[in-house]
C-alpha cells in the first residue's frame, strides 16, 4: 500500500502546481520565463535525481532503444502538458478553471489511450461510461461551485 502515499503526494503536487504556476507567471510577466523555470526545476528533478540515484546503485547501463523511447516520448507528453497549461494561463484561463477541467478530463483520456495501447480481453462494462459521464459532471459542479474570490 505504499503506492498510495505516493498517489496522495503526486495529488498534492499536481493539486498545486496550476496556481502555484499561474503566479510565478503572473510575478515574471511572461509564460516563457514561466516555462524555462519549470524546465529547469524538471532538469533538477527529473533528471539529476535519477542520475544520482541510478549512478550510487551501479545502474546507468540497461537502457533499451524501445523503453528510452517510450519514456522520453512520456516526458514530451508531460512538458507538452504543462506548455499547454502555461498558455492556457496566458490566453486568460485561470487556475480555479484550467486545473479542473485537466484532471476531469485527463482520467477519461487515460482510459481511454490504456484501452487503446491494451485492448480489453472482456467487454467493456457500461459503467465506465457513466464513470465519463461522472467525471464532466464533477469537473462542471466544481466550476460551477467554486468560490469567489
Amino acid at each position: 500500500m505504499t503506492w498510495v502515499l505516493f498517489v496522495l503526494g503526486a495529488v498534492l503536487s499536481w493539486g498545486m502546481y496550476g496556481p502555484a504556476l499561474h503566479k510565478g507567471q503572473v510575478q515574471l510577466g511572461s509564460p516563457m520565463r514561466a516555462l524555462l523555470c519549470v524546465g529547469v526545476a524538471y532538469f533538477l528533478v527529473g533528471v539529476l535525481v535519477p542520475l544520482i540515484t541510478l549512478s550510487a546503485q551501479g545502474q546507468l547501463t540497461g537502457f533499451t532503444m524501445n523503453g528510452s523511447i517510450s519514456a522520453t516520448g512520456a516526458g514530451v507528453l508531460g512538458a507538452l502538458g504543462a506548455v499547454c497549461i502555461i498558455f492556457a494561463f496566458r490566453f486568460g484561463g485561470l487556475p480555479l478553471y484550467v486545473m479542473p477541467l485537466v484532471f476531469g478530463g485527463a482520467p477519461v483520456v487515460n482510459v481511454l489511450f490504456t484501452m487503446a495501447l491494451h485492448p480489453p480481453k472482456n467487454p467493456i462494462n457500461p459503467m465506465l461510461y457513466v464513470g465519463f459521464v461522472f467525471a464532466a459532471l464533477g469537473a462542471g459542479l466544481v466550476l460551477y461551485y467554486k468560490p469567489t474570490s
